[in-house]
């Protein structure tokens, strides 16, 4: 298993993706997407290995599975029905316990009477019947229930939060597999570039170059090839992760069919903190779970301190020798003979005030509930200040990283550029008095080449950190679908980023429709923008930042009016 620059090319079909088609699923009918022809097809690198199982799947598929059977909300569910099983067990405190059985009786040496004789006899008494037995403790019965409803509510949110979580878990996790698709074909390309310097050093004449400088590009491909070995290291990583999430085959090497610049634009980055942090106190189910948990609280202190003030109701049948049975069909006699059988009954009904340890153990218990409460009311507080600040850093996250995505696709624009000049050029002389001169050296050449893959990693990494702040900041509200944005936004594939990796290539292509010749030109990096699905054609701004200075807003606006044009129909770069 091995990274094999200048692998075979085979066609695929690349289109503008669409972030989260399968967002159909949350039932969010106002999402929409198309799919048109990106450009020339592209070379694809070779599987990670021979052994090496493709699994083709989509962000769309992923969080389908991730909603099918995930083992969080199992053990959620599982929680639930034990919430639900005790509320039922304390809607029926008032309920006695009913005992049904037979009782035999045997008495045989010296006994006492009621007045005080006491007498040798021996005698037997056999009873069947049934009878209640119930303890009510008034408190409980009236609190209890309470108590428990609060915990089934809990339980409930718990369910919608771990749907919540193991969603954005899910989609972590295939952001960090397209991350490291993107890294690997950028170290694909940039190691098909040192290998072409290694092939054009080695052609140069002895006077011109030292030896050294061939040593100098032989390392930098060696390089190169150990930068996309850790590349594919890492997708076979980031894949094992999300087969464990979705329970797929481990041994599988996930395929995302979408390429690897795929953006997922789900809200409306134009929000201030302000407003977006009512929303996640008002939406996150935690936030229910704790209320809940701290009602129940509340619910059993009370119980606690009326558990003095109110009797607790005891019922047993007194029919037998052992309470348990009250009635039924009784018969004795003197040694072993049992006769005489008729109708019995015995019923004992007490209220009985409990001062528990002369008081002292009620007190501490109310200490106790007390506690509950208060630790319940704590979290609670610790939840709505963990809410806030997840709200106030995926926001956060998510615009920075629109902003670092707008300057890596001028550093890759460049980066290309410089590559290619450095290797065109790197035959180039020119006459320095008596001596010949290389216009440009192996070495510069050889930087270029490595800026250009830290070019590819900073544009991947930019785009894979927006696509999970975007999830992490749905999650932070609660998974609002109010506050999803009208228009899904998504990114044009360019020609100038490297090939998208992918285990194999997509069985089925999508349906191309015909396109006028400006429409077929290449479109570079740097002029690729957020296009808005509807209305169609209609270009969008990148997020500004609501709370930055105005220094900053303005410092970036000068920027943007002295950044130099860049050529609008610049061919693709040969690989």
């Amino acid at each position: 298993m091995g990274f094999r620059p200048g692998s075979r090319s085979s066609e695929r079909t690349s289109g503008r993706f669409c972030g989260l088609a399968g967002l159909c699923f949350l039932a969010l009918p106002f999402v929409h997407c198309d799919s048109i022809n990106a450009g020339p097809p592209l070379p694809t690198p070779q599987p990670v290995g021979p052994e090496a199982k493709p699994f083709p799947i989509t962000l769309a598929t992923a969080l389908k599975l991730a909603d099918a059977n995930p083992l969080d909300v199992a053990l959620a569910e599982a929680r639930l029905r034990i919430a639900c099983a005790q509320l039922d067990r304390a809607n029926v405190l008032w309920l006695p316990t009913l005992n049904v059985g037979v009782d035999y009786f045997r008495h045989d040496g010296r006994i006492q009477d009621v007045q005080g004789h006491v007498f040798d006899t021996n005698k037997s008494s056999l009873l069947a019947g049934a009878g209640p037995t119930a303890t009510i403790p008034m408190a409980d019965a009236l609190f209890a229930p309470l108590a428990a409803r609060q915990v089934v509510r809990a339980r409930e949110a718990g369910i919608q939060v771990a749907r919540n979580n193991s969603t954005y878990a899910v989609a972590e996790a295939y952001f960090n597999v397209q991350q490291a698709r993107g890294e690997a074909a950028g170290a694909e390309a940039a190691s098909a570039r040192a290998q072409d310097l290694v092939r054009r050093v080695e052609q140069l004449a002895p006077g011109i170059i030292p030896g050294v400088e061939i040593n100098r590009a032989r390392a930098e491909l060696a390089r190169r090839r150990q930068v996309g070995e850790s590349a594919y290291e890492r997708w076979q990583i980031a894949s094992a992760d999300l087969n464990r999430l979705l329970r797929l085959d481990p041994t599988t090497i996930v395929d995302p069919q979408e390429p690897p610049e795929l953006r997922v634009d789900l809200l409306d980055l134009r929000s201030t903190v302000d407003e977006l942090i009512p929303i996640g106190l008002t939406n996150r189910p935690e936030l229910a779970a704790h209320q809940a948990l701290v009602e129940a609280t509340l619910a059993r202190l009370k119980a606690e301190r009326l558990r003095p003030l109110v009797p607790s109701l005891i019922l047993r049948g007194t029919g037998s020798a052992t309470p348990g049975l009250a009635g039924g069909a009784f018969g004795g006699g003197i040694n072993d003979q049992i006769g005489n059988f008729g109708a019995r009954n015995s019923v004992d009904l007490q209220a009985v005030w409990e001062l528990q340890n002369l008081g002292f153990g009620n007190r501490a218990a109310v200490r106790e509930r007390d506690g509950e409460r208060r630790v319940a009311l704590i979290e609670l507080l610790r939840t709505q200040d963990r809410v806030a600040a997840e709200v106030a850093q995926s926001l956060a996250r998510a615009q920075r990283a629109a902003y670092r995505l707008k300057e890596a696709e001028v550093e890759v624009q460049n980066a290309v550029e410089s590559a290619d000049k450095n290797l065109q050029g790197l035959g180039q002389t020119r006459r320095v008095g008596e001596q010949i001169t290389l216009v440009f050296r192996p070495q510069e050449a050889a930087a270029a080449i490595a800026a250009l893959d830290q070019a590819y990693r900073d544009y991947y990494s930019a785009v894979a950190d927006g696509n999970r702040a975007q999830f992490a900041l749905y999650r932070a509200l609660g998974h609002p679908v109010a506050s999803l944005s009208a228009d899904l936004v998504c990114m044009k594939s360019t020609d100038a980023l490297p090939p998208s990796p992918s285990p194999v290539v997509a069985a089925a292509a999508s349906e191309e429709s015909p396109r006028s010749p400006a429409e077929s030109r290449p479109i570079p990096v740097a002029v690729a923008k957020p296009v808005r699905i509807i209305p169609a054609g209609v270009e969008m701004e990148l997020p500004v930042v609501p709370d930055s200075p105005e220094a900053e807003q303005q410092f970036r606006d000068e920027r943007d009016v002295d950044a130099p044009s860049k050529p609008q129909n610049r061919s693709r770069p040969a690989r």
